[in-house]
């Protein structure tokens, strides 16, 4: 027991220097933030003057064509009436002609480096966006950990049976939320992001083409329409993934329904769904934690199952839930995971799935062997006044 006290005292100053080289840098990352966003700002106003630059450049550049087309068809008309008209009539005009030539190749000239230019400082504006983002998640993650490591250690060492194991958990719920936080970063980067971005780009060329080829601008609109529907469509599965509405709205059931329709148009793989029996006043806590135990069970089994067919019951008694998923995939070996209980990334999934499941008091039973398929059983207490957060 001693030893133990002793071990806890050097944690302690451990953590202690730790937070006080923390503390030491989050000066330094609250400057690269906010410089980073002085810089997003500037970057955003030298775009939007090169984009005035850039409307008015056009319009001389049409004027000049303009003009050099009535210059040329002055030069026709000297050339095959040569005689009508002096000498220095037609220097002049062959003058005008070179003039608006070399001022027309100028401003092309110039209208191509405005477009480099551009380009370089959407470069630009994406990168110190990306550095504001950065600095943003290390001040946030840095208020975590402080949060943490300023806790009673004592204290709650003093409570815990296990600290290896503890330690391990809170790994592995950091692990799971910071995956969780790039899994929504990217698909917003990657979805209605870039989506806005082509939006942006598409409303300026139809600014551009409305009043000289209101045709092709018309055909530009059409194409803006289908962007943005497909952005919202985007915005609207990344808000389902996150809460699904219809477990408000609908319930638990027609909302594993869709989800279950869904997952068979995406993996060809064919599901079994059956329920039994009825709960009206299911808790939130309970109906979320089941919404989001099936989205991993069906996850796992899309990557790594190798299965045809899978099977779901649901089936309210009047104390408790039961939920059962059957697969027919490869299965695997449950004494090996056992063995790498220990690693954050190996079966990750299911210990979250069990961790969600005691939260609620429930239990969760997994039977699984290499060529038998995996088979998963969980069963949740019906509680009257719940005390879980509905997280």
């Amino acid at each position: 027991m001693a030893n133990y006290k002793v071990d806890v005292a050097k944690l302690d100053k451990i953590v202690k220097k730790t937070i006080e080289a923390i503390n030491n840098s989050k000066t330094e990352l609250y400057e690269i933030a906010e410089n980073a966003r002085k810089e997003c700002g500037r970057l955003k106003q030298e775009l939007e003057d090169l984009r005035e630059r850039a409307v008015q450049l056009m319009d001389e550049v049409e004027c000049l064509e303009n003009e050099l087309k009535q210059v040329k068809k002055y030069l026709m008309i000297i050339n095959k009436n040569f005689d009508k008209f002096s000498e220095e009539e037609a220097k002049q005009a062959y003058e005008k002609a070179d003039n608006l030539r070399i001022e027309l190749a100028v401003k092309r000239e110039q209208e191509q480096f405005l477009i480099k230019r551009r380009n370089e400082l959407e470069i630009r504006l994406k990168d110190s966006i990306r550095t504001a983002e950065k600095a943003d998640k290390l001040i946030a993650n840095i208020g975590i950990s402080l949060s943490c490591l300023t806790g009673d250690l004592q204290q709650v060492t003093l409570q815990l049976e296990d600290l290896q194991q503890r330690q391990s958990m809170g790994l592995k719920i950091i692990e799971a939320q910071e995956e969780e936080r790039r899994r929504v970063a990217r698909e917003i980067h990657d979805g209605p992001a870039q989506s806005m971005s082509n939006i942006v780009l598409k409303a300026e060329l139809c600014e551009r083409l409305v009043d000289y080829e209101p045709v092709k601008a018309k055909e530009e609109l059409k194409n803006l329409k289908s962007v943005v529907r497909e952005t919202l469509q985007d915005v609207r599965r990344i808000i389902y993934n996150l809460r699904p509405m219809s477990l408000d709205d609908l319930g638990l059931i027609p909302t594993l329904q869709r989800f279950i329709l869904t997952f068979q148009e995406e993996s060809k793989i064919a599901v079994s769904f059956k329920t039994k029996g009825v709960y009206e006043e299911l808790k939130p806590a309970i109906s979320l934690t089941i919404f989001r135990i099936v989205q991993e069970i069906f996850n796992n089994i899309k990557k790594h199952a190798e299965a045809s067919n899978v099977s779901i019951n649901l089936e309210f008694l009047e104390k408790e839930l039961r939920l059962k998923v059957i697969d027919d995939g490869k299965g695997f070996n449950t004494e090996e995971l056992k063995t790498r209980k220990d690693s954050i990334d190996s079966g990750f999934g299911l210990y979250s799935m069990r961790e969600r499941v005691e939260l609620l008091n429930g239990k969760f039973e997994l039977d699984s062997a290499i060529g038998k398929g995996t088979r998963i059983s969980i069963i949740v207490p019906l509680i009257p006044n719940e005390e879980v957060s509905n997280g």
